[in-house]
């Protein structure tokens, strides 16, 4: 909304503006049990130091029926990990064991990306898929980017201590050094490619992988990363 030219002259205030912002938000489904699930939680925390620092997250309950050991103290423990609930899916803030939760308010509308065809090789700038973000500069350290819509194409490269989001697949025609997360929006076939790979940590529809575990005759190659069987893998790019 903006104030008219006459309403704000009329009054002597400045004019009112506002725009539109788009943010993604993670969704964290817990399993039963759940002392195994936070303790795997634990584990892709430490494997991905700061991953989940700062990022708005959806707390999705469909999976845990109401009489779940340990269920009443899952949004407190997420708490201690840092992890920042800015809504709860899948659950009735009036069931008794949620008595002590400080339920978050929320967000309603969200939506999920169409689904796309995904090629097997690299893509050509002048066949990029439908809903694609080209990116034309370097993305340096401590950047973000954020595209949900589908593919990123990056034509330079990711340096370390960036990241790349994306809602389906995700090109980078230069290095890959910093962050890689494909398939935000659930899209298991989601692919990572690069020409020179030599990523901190790539994921693909909540998979990880850290550079530790990643094939040493791949790095600094041309490189692509898929989910077979929900294990991140990386192949070589011919």
């Amino acid at each position: 909304m903006t104030l008219s030219t006459a309403s704000a002259e009329t009054t002597g205030l400045p004019r009112i503006r506002a725009g539109g912002r788009s943010f993604l938000a993670l969704v964290l489904t817990p399993e039963a049990p759940l002392e195994t699930w936070l303790a795997a939680l634990d584990h892709q925390i430490a494997r991905s130091a700061g991953f989940f620092s700062g990022k708005p997250i959806i707390l999705d309950l469909t999976l845990l029926p109401l009489d779940t050991p340990g269920l009443s103290d899952l949004l407190p423990a997420l708490g201690e990990r840092a992890i920042r609930v800015i809504g709860i899916e899948g659950a009735d803030r009036d069931e008794a064991v949620f008595a002590g939760w400080d339920w978050p308010e929320g967000l309603t509308g969200g939506r999920s990306t169409p689904e796309e065809d995904v090629p097997d090789d690299e893509l050509e700038p002048s066949s990029l898929p439908p809903g694609a973000l080209i990116v034309d500069e370097p993305v340096r350290s401590g950047q973000h980017i954020v595209w949900a819509e589908g593919d990123v194409i990056v034509l330079g490269s990711v340096a370390s201590g960036a990241e790349v989001s994306a809602g389906g697949s995700i090109h980078v025609y230069g290095a890959l050094r910093g962050r890689a997360i494909a398939g935000i929006v659930g899209r298991p076939d989601a692919r990572i490619f690069a020409r020179v790979m030599e990523a901190e940590l790539l994921a693909i529809d909540g998979f990880y992988a850290i550079a530790e575990e990643m094939p040493a005759e791949l790095l600094g190659k041309p490189a692509q990363a898929v989910l077979e069987d929900e294990v991140l893998t990386l192949r070589p790019l011919s």
